[in-house]
């Protein structure tokens, strides 16, 4: 069992801000070994008939462990978890409550309005920088290629039917359960092109034909998707000029490993590579808490830059995503960004970029950092003008 010392510490601190902790994720990204792992915790596993008899008078068992610690595995597997977890919130609140479930739970109009305003939430996404250390590697095209999934991560060997295995489970155990989706076949298919064409931007009617279903149903199955966190939808950025892309969003499948294998790569190559560090940037991001300022930006005459990312109060940072620094001296997609976005920290973070360092591209200041510095300054964005550190002139167009 590693620690994983990101979401351990981050369950404590949220167990400090409110005693009824929700972490979810999807299937197998290591939620019941992460929370087995914690100290000072009875452990109740949701999936054992005993257990569920056990919490069929919720005020009694919650009694029983009054000023305690429990965590209630897969809890959504009792019959009724938002009322059980409703009366933890709201008449014992000495005792601290950490639920896990599937994200599929988190989807469900009962269980966001019953218990809003009660829980504090976290989003187990798959393995992160953080989690590479805690794991003991430094193998980044090991976590690239087999996907960030612990048990893919760690195992001696993964195959193509272990990447589908999962898919169909998916289906079964997490689609069916809540969406009641009939033609079991085109959604599968859906999921499997959303995986096979991650990071391009969305067009319905293309899985619309593949899947031979309507748009109308494409959109709800991408709901579902988003909804289950197995697909991530980023929306453009955009000042509303007419050369700005301002409709078509980005979909990214959740994880290297399952877009690695529906793409039917056998062998990294650095092109390869270089899409899945995309995904991998933006999972950090994500699991970083940044996943609501996240955008893209595209403009009609082809131009791009793979991440925008707004925080409040502050001009955007545009973010490009490379494997390596290599033949990166150009970056089109930011210069025509920034002629029309003209305040704001412009990032290159590369896989090879050991210590950070910064280039004049004309006019434009850009800094060339690795993962962790990158979230570092996304943490602490530039200052508007008069403010700050540096003021608005630090990394502008000028």
């Amino acid at each position: 069992m590693f620690p994983r010392r990101l979401w351990t510490e981050r369950i404590e601190a949220a167990w400090r801000r409110r005693p009824l902790v929700w972490l979810y994720g999807v299937r197998r990204v290591g939620k019941t070994v992460l929370v087995q792992g914690l100290a000072d915790v009875e452990y109740l596993d949701c999936e054992l008939p005993s257990v569920r008899r056990a919490l069929e008078d919720p005020e009694a068992f919650l009694r029983g462990v009054r000023g305690g610690r429990v965590v209630l595995d897969e809890v959504h597997r009792l019959q009724n978890p938002s009322e059980l977890l409703k009366i933890a919130a709201d008449h014992f609140p000495s005792v601290h409550v950490l639920a896990t479930g599937s994200s599929t739970l988190q989807a469900t109009a009962k269980f966001r309005d019953t218990l809003t305003g009660r829980k504090a939430e976290i989003w187990l996404t798959p393995m992160t920088v953080t989690d590479l250390e805690d794991f003991g590697s430094t193998d980044l095209v090991r976590r690239l290629w087999r996907g960030g999934l612990p048990g893919f991560f760690l195992a001696e060997e993964v195959t193509e039917a272990d990447f589908q295995e999962w898919v169909d489970s998916y289906w079964a155990k997490d689609v069916q359960e809540l969406f009641r989706l009939e033609r079991r076949a085109s959604f599968v298919r859906f999921v499997e092109l959303v995986l096979a064409r991650s990071g391009g931007v969305f067009e319905a009617t293309a899985f619309s034909a593949a899947c031979e279903v309507s748009r109308p149903t494409i959109a709800n199955y991408l709901s579902v998707l988003e909804a289950t966190r197995i697909a991530h939808v980023v929306r453009p950025y955009s000042a509303r000029r007419s050369i700005e892309i301002v409709a078509s969003p980005r979909v990214y499948g959740f994880d290297t490993g399952f877009v690695r294998s529906f793409r039917g790569w056998i062998d990294p190559r650095p092109d390869d590579l270089g899409l899945l560090w995309e995904h991998y940037v933006l999972n950090e991001l994500q699991a970083q808490g940044l996943d609501s300022a996240i955008r893209y930006w595209r403009s009609t005459h082809h131009h791009e830059v793979d991440f925008v990312v707004v925080s409040k109060g502050h001009p955007p940072a545009a973010v490009e995503c490379k494997w390596t620094v290599d033949g990166t001296e150009d970056l089109r997609g930011i210069k025509a960004f920034r002629r029309i976005h003209q305040r704001g920290e412009n990032f290159v973070v590369a896989a090879n970029v050991h210590r950070p360092f910064t280039r004049r591209l004309g006019p434009l200041r850009v800094e060339y950092v690795g993962l962790s510095e990158l979230i570092q300054n996304l943490r602490s964005p530039q200052a508007p003008a008069g403010g700050g550190r540096g003021g608005a002139q630090r990394n502008s167009a000028r």
